[in-house]
């Protein structure tokens, strides 16, 4: 079955997909266009849909599976699709959008056991009381949430993905680096992201929630660590739990960049830099796997639009 990054350019197709996001914006004319992000398991184009009607705009909602008809296309360096026709699904046709989702390809139990037994750096007792229990508080969404609503690890189970190649990196680097704390480098790791599973409404079209648009998932990780030490009843002002929730804060690295705070920690400033690397290398991963060898890749947008090259020899 052709899929989206089947396509060639300039080639028209008709083709289930499912809208993953559909955001209403205006035209310089004053009439709303939908700006459509469509998605199947080769991964998501976007495509505009001029002069939408009240009616258009109330039907094509994130989420639906739609049938589309258009031509490939692209624009500044990244592909697009041109819409000739646009309709929802009907009964009897593929309707169910957990047909259309991208998933890792990583097996769900090799990432448990390799997690399980990350959690045996946790040497310092609060800190590893705190981790295994909001782990376990969101156990289920942690191994199916995306890591972002599009650009790194926004895909089903890519939170979980992305989480665990932070900790095989940061199990690494305390062999180089002994002077880093185990507990606070992979404890950090582990919890950094995990507020997205409130910050993002999960895998099919995938949206901001309300808390996460209020709060962000940064605060909403500090709220939950304060939340599970009282629980637990450890005194959330110990130094121990005030580094967990300073590495947590800081990974951003910039107040710019969405940081309430900067790193003032040895593992703080690691974390941070441990994230930034894989998430472009999944950016840049997944750009590139898109790509003949000898070619450019498409405009990676939040890489300043850089396009990134195949080498041919191996």
């Amino acid at each position: 079955m052709t899929q989206l990054y089947d396509l060639k350019n300039n080639e028209e197709f008709g083709m289930f997909v499912l809208i993953k996001s559909a955001d209403i914006r205006m035209a310089r004319n004053g009439n709303p266009f939908i700006a459509f992000s469509f998605q199947d398991r080769s991964g998501s184009i976007d495509g505009m849909y001029w002069s939408a009607t009240e009616q258009e705009i109330a039907k094509y909602q994130p989420g639906k599976v739609a049938f589309l008809r258009g031509e490939r296309d692209s624009y500044q360096g990244s592909p697009q699709i041109k819409i000739k026709a646009l309709r929802l699904a009907d009964e009897g046709e593929p309707n169910d959008p957990s047909l259309f989702i991208e998933r890792i390809e990583v097996n769900q139990d090799d990432l448990e056991a390799e997690l399980k037994d990350a959690l045996f750096e946790l040497r310092e007792p609060n800190i590893a009381r705190i981790v295994r229990k909001i782990l376990h508080q969101f156990e289920t969404e942690f191994y199916l949430h995306p890591a972002a609503k599009r650009h790194h690890h926004a895909m089903a189970g890519g939170l979980s993905f992305h989480t665990i190649t932070m900790v095989q990196i940061g199990r690494q680097l305390l062999k180089i680096y002994p002077q880093l704390n185990s507990s606070l480098l992979i404890g950090g790791i582990i919890l950094h992201d995990i507020g997205k599973t409130i910050e993002l409404s999960g895998a099919i079209s995938t949206e901001y929630t309300l808390k996460g648009k209020l709060m962000g998932h940064i605060v909403i990780m500090d709220e939950l660590i304060d939340r599970a030490a009282v629980e637990l009843g450890i005194d959330p002002e110990i130094e121990a739990v005030l580094a967990l929730k300073h590495v947590v804060l800081a990974h951003h690295g910039k107040l710019e960049f969405g940081s309430p705070v900067v790193p003032q920690l040895l593992e703080a400033e690691v974390i941070h830099h441990i994230d930034n690397m894989d998430a472009t290398i999944n950016m840049m991963t997944t750009a590139l796997a898109k790509v003949e060898p000898g070619h450019f890749s498409e405009a990676i947008y939040p890489l300043d639009r850089r396009q990134v090259y195949k080498p041919k020899f191996k």
